[in-house]
């Protein structure tokens, strides 16, 4: 038996005026999702624990069947163990965004947040304008590591766990009542600003019409992480497959295989196909059980409020994962269970997460069910079904109960 998890990271959504009162995941052309909902479990889970924030760190967690209250200690901590990173316990990790502001003279803290992302910049000039900032404030208690994108990290020895703003949550908005209290990580948001603003590839980025990478953002502090191994705690072996260094980390931790895809970069036009063959060569060739399939892009279009681009991933997702991982596993002639889901909502509407329960399609190989349920989130509501410890619904998936 092959068990497959295809995430859709920050796929549900809420209806849309401009989809005529559908959600996105309603809307999309998905005929290879339709068809395998007729044939599957339709439920919901909830993946955010009540009193937690609602982030990719902790829904994946609970997806993958680890406890966020339990296991959970921030969202860079995960992130550096991708990166290769051996935390000390004295340690504290720091998610570095690399941020697009506002650039009309204003000073630093009267600057708008436009972009988390910095229109999705390459790994190939993030890597120099975080070498540009390495250069300038690293020492024996900061130390920068370039991460894939947009995303990089900080480590600070003797560090502490603040509370810091989260990028994607308050965009649009001016930063001023968002920045850290620390007064040296204020100093080097802030200094990092005129490194990189006239940096000749912001120049070159601004020429093309694109984001500038301007600033750096520092948020999801903690500790060094200590995750179960995945093969010890359900008997299978697993392979992660994913562009960003959240999901990799959490592999590393989970005793997980992580191949590198070239040309995945976790966005909307990321290597689907690569990923496709990475996932099968890891169940059929490389002796796992498991496999997790993770995409970036929905999240991301939520994220940037392009509803027709959310429309497009949810499509492709369909398309280009979905129906080859399925038709992989029937030619190969595999009993196999497939559950498809987000890990939590990202809504157009807000633009950032959300905590509300998300629908998931379990389908069993073995089985022929008769269902008259799509794979909605309007549809996994009518089923009655919902794991309000979303963790759970990995032991489910894995038949272990």
């Amino acid at each position: 038996m092959k068990y497959v998890v295809i995430l859709g990271d920050g796929m549900a959504d809420e209806p849309i005026p401009e989809l005529g009162g559908m959600t996105p995941l309603e809307y999309a052309k998905t005929p290879e999702t339709d068809m395998l909902a007729v044939r599957s479990e339709i439920g919901l889970a909830r993946t955010i624990p009540l009193g937690m924030k609602p982030g990719s760190d902790t829904a994946n967690l609970a997806v993958l069947g680890y406890d966020p209250k339990r296991y959970y200690t921030g969202r860079s901590p995960l992130e550096a163990l991708s990166i290769g990173v051996d935390m000390k316990a004295t340690d504290v990790a720091l998610r570095c965004n690399l941020v697009t502001l506002s650039d009309n003279g204003e000073p630093y803290a009267e600057k708008t947040i436009i972009d988390h992302s910095s229109g999705e910049i390459s790994n190939e000039e993030a890597a120099v304008l975080i070498d540009a900032v390495r250069k300038a404030f690293e020492n024996e208690t900061y130390r920068f590591y370039t991460g894939v994108s947009y995303r990089h990290l900080l480590i600070w020895d003797h560090g502490e766990v603040v509370e810091l703003a989260q990028p994607h949550d308050i965009l649009e908005r001016v930063i001023g009542g968002y920045l850290p209290e620390d007064e040296k990580l204020r100093e080097m948001m802030e200094k990092s600003f005129d490194i990189l603003n006239d940096h000749p590839i912001n120049r070159k980025r601004a020429e093309q019409g694109l984001n500038k990478a301007n600033s750096v953002w520092f948020w999801g502090a903690g500790t060094r992480p200590a995750l179960a191994k995945f093969e010890e705690k359900t008997g299978l072996r697993g392979a992660m497959i994913s562009a960003v260094d959240l999901l990799k980390g959490i592999a590393v931790g989970a005793g997980m295989e992580a191949p590198d895809v070239p040309g995945a970069n976790g966005g909307l036009n990321t290597n689907y196909e690569g990923k496709v063959q990475a996932a099968l060569d890891a169940l059929l060739k490389n002796g796992n059980d498991f496999a997790y399939i993770h995409l970036e892009a929905p999240d991301e279009m939520g994220h940037q409020g392009r509803t027709d681009k959310k429309v497009l991933s949810i499509e492709y997702l369909d398309q280009r994962v979905i129906k080859p991982v399925y038709e992989g596993l029937q030619a190969a002639g595999e009993d196999f269970r497939l559950l498809i889901m987000p890990d939590h909502p990202t809504p157009i509407r807000i633009r950032t997460h959300a905590s509300d329960p998300v629908p998931y399609l379990l389908f069993d190989s073995r089985k022929d069910l008769k269902n008259p349920l799509g794979y909605t989130e309007r549809d996994a509501k009518k089923s009655g079904i919902c794991y309000e410890e979303g963790y759970t619904l990995m032991d489910h998936f894995l038949e272990r109960k």
